[in-house]
């Protein structure tokens, strides 16, 4: 343990300009968010050429019809379309907060206005605070993108048939959301910030020992305070609690699929527990399906969607993706990353923890930068890693990437990775690259998804290949009628 202090501290040394130097930390945010702004729609300007294409890749056209193809054109179209004018109008919106120089301070201020007037006395002044501050923020920034995420489901999504959510459940679920980020982040918050007094400078291990136990899922995208705090989601209390508040998971019926989802699933000795099929159809007619649970005791999520669009020896090829996932442990090694990368954040912010240029330079009066709040500190510090996290982004991107090939190939050599010995068995399984070829490609049809997708598009905002780039390495290990040339 020393030792790793002793080297958070040089690395402290090392930042210590921070503390010290009148850098302008406002300018320098709001020229990276602009970059980063204008990078995403350079990138959706490369993209867009790709939806006038007349027809789909040569190994989807026989899977497209010219309607279904059109269709999906005009979605993503509509798409990107949104994407630009709503990025560069959230970006101004943000550039007007900073710009002013008082958002975050008169935040600040309100919060322990409110505080002040609820009678509240000083023992309850650290959650509360944290609590009201976590409220504003959440609802300030909802109130000017509010029209946005309307348009979005209600026109965006209506328009090409796939949503399927009510407004009031639409606000239900925003309030919803609300309530648990505040009620479910201001314990954890104050946890943190009490490490933050007790450790002292030396608080690196153990908020990352706070944030290993407690994994909840952010349901709050306002700041990243709240994600980084609930990044790690809880595999037990969001599945079990909190997602029920949203959908209603119900037991998978006996029939076909349950039965052959049952059979894989023993096969390769996954502890199955639970199968579960999911209302997703409630909101939206998108699918999906995925796992969860402890290491000794899993939970499969299947939407109803997905069984609806799909046969079941399709949507058991893709339960044998997902299975994929956890053979290779790639669960576990994402988490072990998301640990790399929140301990990097953890290490360099105590040089900004307690700088005072960097509060004055974002418009805190010198009362409150003299000593920075531990809160306001963390905020204003997310802000200056921006451009780093976009990096991050590509990366971590990257990585999944290879994550789904891998799991994919685990579908097409499931056979000899089970060592399938009767001739019964290979039949059944020979054909699994195959079938989730099949359902990865039907599922593009339904839900309209683009076929056409720029290189750098891709590498910026998709977590997994693209339709083609999957179908290729489908053919070259040996799923037949897939990856043919485009």
């Amino acid at each position: 343990m020393d030792f790793l202090h002793a080297q958070l501290a040089a690395i402290q040394h090392r930042l210590a300009f921070v503390q010290e130097d009148p850098i302008d930390w406002r300018t320098y945010v709001l020229v990276f968010s602009w970059g980063i702004c204008f990078f995403e729609s350079y990138l959706l300007l490369r993209q867009y050429p790709l939806y006038s294409k007349p027809a789909p890749p040569a190994v989807l056209a026989d899977h497209f019809s010219p309607e279904v193809f059109n269709k999906s054109q005009k979605y993503g179209k509509h798409k990107a379309k949104f994407s630009i004018v709503s990025g560069l109008y959230k970006q101004f919106i943000d550039t007007l907060q900073l710009a002013s120089g008082v958002y975050y301070p008169w935040v600040w201020t309100v919060s322990g206005q409110l505080l002040g007037r609820a009678g509240y006395g000083p023992e309850y002044l650290v959650c509360l605070k944290i609590g009201s501050i976590c409220f504003l923020l959440t609802f300030i920034s909802t109130l000017p993108t509010l029209p946005l995420g309307l348009y979005q489901t209600f026109v965006l999504e209506e328009q090409h048939g796939f949503n399927k959510t009510t407004l009031s459940l639409y606000f239900a679920d925003m309030l919803k959301g609300w309530a648990l980020g505040v009620f479910l982040g201001t314990p954890l918050l104050t946890a943190f910030l009490y490490i933050f007094e007790w450790a002292g400078d030396r608080f690196v291990p153990w908020v990352m020992m706070l944030l290993f136990v407690f994994r909840v899922p952010c349901l709050s995208h306002a700041y990243f305070l709240l994600r980084l705090i609930f990044q790690l989601s809880m595999i037990v209390l969001y599945p079990t609690i909190i997602q029920p508040l949203f959908n209603k998971l119900s037991p998978l019926p006996e029939g076909e699929l349950r039965t052959r989802i049952e059979a894989l699933a023993s096969k390769l000795k996954f502890p199955l527990k639970h199968l579960y099929e999911i209302d997703g159809s409630k909101r939206s007619s998108h699918s999906n399906a995925y796992f969860f649970g402890l290491p000794w005791s899993k939970h499969i999520v299947i939407f109803d969607t997905l069984i609806k669009q799909s046969r079941p020896e399709e949507v058991e090829a893709v339960l044998a993706h997902e299975l994929g996932h956890w053979y290779y442990l790639h669960p576990t090694k994402l988490l072990f990353v998301s640990q790399l990368h929140l301990f990097t954040i953890l290490a360099l912010f105590p040089a900004f923890l307690n700088a005072p240029p960097l509060l004055r330079s974002f418009g805190f009066p010198e009362s409150v930068a003299a000593r920075p709040p531990p809160i306001i500190a963390f905020l204003l510090y997310q802000m200056v890693l921006t451009p780093l996290e976009a990096i991050v982004g590509m990366a971590l991107n990257a990585v999944s990437r290879r994550f789904e090939y891998q799991a994919d190939r685990f579908a097409c050599e499931l056979p000899s990775i089970l060592h399938a010995e009767s001739a019964e068995e290979k039949e059944a399984m020979k054909d699994m690259g195959t079938r989730l070829g099949r359902a990865l490609i039907g599922l593009h049809v339904e839900n309209l998804s683009t076929v056409w997708v720029d290189w750098l598009y891709s590498a910026y905002h998709h977590s997994h290949p693209t339709l083609t780039e999957r179908l290729k390495v489908l053919g070259e290990h040996g799923s037949e009628g897939l990856g043919k040339a485009e």
